[in-house]
């Protein structure tokens, strides 16, 4: 999201544009008869201390909108500049035009608050930021995250290899199961050339140094004598199938 001067965003008109009224049709002065009769109260958005020295005045609407309503954004804003120049004739003036990505989506007076770094905006982007933000990691514990193949000790990644973290999550696939050798071997190695194929000996081998890393919760993977293993949950362990997506936030 950026700025770019309506100069060098300036396209030629939609067809057909329909003639913009006069500046003068917009906004006529008053006349000296019509003039309120006591001065404008002190704006309430200005804190004591200080003095305003301008506004900025959001407009939301891109060329599509415009093109419909037979005008054109460089139009637009020669007019407002024409009718601030009327109304006070040493005002000055400076025109931006926010820029997103092409089908961001968002409200077009959010995309040009944002651009142009407004508080009370960037407060609310903040906050719903906030509200989708996933929940940190737990600091005690097992997390198995299937999605981001990894494992988290007491908060700290587990230095697993990829057979180790296949052969924990075949296990978890299959939570309370017992699953013999064979089956493991058939599974995680059924594409592989005979002479890798580990035989039920090397699984022990791989089982035992699986439990070596995941420390004191190497029990969740459980010998069941002459039979195989199995993967048992208990209360400090916490298996995560999806990670919280990052949604599009103005």
């Amino acid at each position: 999201m950026s700025l770019a001067t309506l100069d060098a965003l300036r396209k030629p008109p939609a067809p057909a544009p329909v003639r913009p009224r006069p500046v003068a049709d917009l906004a006529p002065p008053l006349a000296r008869d019509e003039q309120p009769a006591t001065p404008p109260s002190r704006i309430r958005a200005v804190p004591d201390g200080t003095e305003a020295r301008g506004f900025a005045l959001y407009v939301g609407i891109d060329e599509a909108k415009a093109a419909e309503a037979g005008t054109d954004l460089p139009t637009i804003v020669t007019q407002l500049k024409a009718l601030v120049a009327q109304l006070a004739p040493g005002a000055e003036s400076y025109a931006a035009v926010a820029l997103a990505p092409e089908g961001a989506g968002g409200r077009d007076v959010d995309v040009v608050r944002l651009a142009l770094q407004d508080p009370a905006a960037l407060a609310r982007q903040r906050q719903a930021a906030a509200a989708v933000t996933p929940p940190p990691e737990p600091k005690a514990g097992v997390v198995i995250d299937i999605s981001r193949r990894r494992v988290l000790l007491d908060g700290e990644v587990a230095p697993l290899t990829y057979k180790e973290f296949e052969l924990l999550q075949f296990l978890v696939l299959r939570e309370g199961r017992t699953i013999d050798r064979a089956e493991i071997i058939s599974s995680l190695w059924g594409d592989t050339d005979d002479e890798e194929t580990p035989n039920e000996r090397t699984i022990d081998v791989h089982v035992r140094r699986l439990r070596s890393k995941l420390g004191a919760f190497e029990d969740v993977i459980r010998t069941v004598r002459g039979a195989g293993y199995r993967f048992d949950r208990h209360a400090d362990v916490a298996i995560r199938w999806a990670s919280t997506p990052s949604p599009d936030v103005f």
